[in-house]
C-alpha cells in the first residue's frame, strides 16, 4: 500500500531540495536523531524503502543507503517487507566521580559487557617511561581494544600498563575486566584517578572500530589510575561514541 504521509515521530521528517547535503543525509540526520532521542524505541519498525520513498518524494535507493548507514553502526536490524527493525544504541548515563571499568559500569547499567582485542604487546617506551617514571628499558603492556555492551561497540581504549607493578598481566588474555585482573591476580588495588574529558570527532582507525561510516562526534577520556600508595599503574586515552553516552556530574553549593 503507498504511504501517503508520515505519521507518528516520522510526521516532521522532511528533505530540503535545495542545499549542498544529499537527500540520504538529511534523511540519516533526522532518523539517527529519532532514535538517539527515544522518540522511535528499540524494536520499532521503520516504513519499507518503498513506502518511505513514496512519501517523502525521493527514489528507493536514496532511503536503501539511509538505511543500509544506520545498519552498518547497528542502529537498525533485519529487513523485509514490513520494513526495517530498530536496535537503539542505548543511552549510558554513568555519574563521573567514581572509579569504575568498564565491565562494572556496563554492569550496573543493565548491558552485557564483551571485548575484542585489537592489538596487545609488551613493549619499550620512552615517553610512557617519563610519565611513569621509570628507565627508559622498563616494559609496558600495551593494550587496544574495542569495549561492547549489548555487543554495541562502546569504546576504542588505548592503554599503557606497568609491568613492573603487575609483572602478571603479561600472561593476562585481557578480554575482561583488567581492573579485576590487577587485584585478583597481581594484589594492585587501585585507589584513584585523574581523568579529563574532551569532545573529539572520531579518527579513521575509530570511525571503523565504532561502526560508522564517517567521523562522528566521541567523547575522549584520558586517564591515569593510582595504586593505595599513589603509584601510577595505567594510562589509557578511550574514545567513547558519543550518541551512547551521557556523563551526570553532581553539584552542590
Amino acid at each position: 500500500m503507498k504511504v501517503t504521509a508520515l505519521k507518528g515521530p516520522l510526521r516532521g521528517v522532511r528533505i530540503v531540495r535545495e542545499g549542498s547535503t544529499p537527500a540520504w543525509r538529511q534523511l540519516h540526520t533526522q532518523l539517527s536523531s529519532l532514535i538517539t532521542a527515544g522518540r522511535i524505541g528499540e524494536g520499532a519498525n521503520l516504513p519499507s524503502e518503498r513506502d518511505l520513498a513514496a512519501a517523502l518524494g525521493v527514489s528507493r535507493a536514496t532511503v536503501k543507503r539511509c538505511y543500509d548507514e544506520l545498519r552498518r553502526s547497528m542502529v537498525l536490524g533485519g529487513r523485509g517487507r514490513s520494513g526495517s527493525v530498530v536496535r537503539s544504541v542505548r543511552r549510558v548515563e554513568p555519574a563521573l566521580g567514581k572509579l569504575r571499568g568498564f565491565t562494572e559500569e556496563m554492569r550496573d547499567m543493565g548491558l552485557t559487557a564483551s571485548t575484542e582485542v585489537e592489538d596487545r604487546q609488551v613493549t619499550t617506551d620512552r615517553l610512557m617511561s617519563s610519565m611513569f617514571g621509570r628507565p627508559s628499558n622498563a616494559l609496558f603492556l600495551r593494550l587496544v581494544r574495542i569495549r561492547k555492551g549489548n555487543g554495541v561497540p562502546m569504546t576504542r581504549e588505548v592503554a599503557w600498563y606497568d609491568l613492573t607493578l603487575a609483572p602478571a598481566l603479561a600472561t593476562c588474555d585481557c578480554r575482561g575486566s583488567v581492573y579485576a585482573f590487577l587485584r585478583k591476580e597481581c594484589g594492585v588495588s587501585l585507589r584513584s584517578a585523574e581523568q579529563t574529558v574532551e569532545a573529539v570527532l572520531s579518527s579513521r582507525v575509530e570511525t571503523r572500530a565504532l561502526g560508522f561510516t564517517r567521523p562522528q562526534p566521541c567523547l575522549l577520556f584520558k586517564r591515569k589510575t593510582y595504586d593505595d600508595r599513589s603509584r601510577l599503574v595505567e594510562y589509557v586515552e578511550g574514545t567513547f561514541r558519543g550518541d551512547a553516552y551521557v556523563y551526570r556530574v553532581r553539584l552542590e553549593m
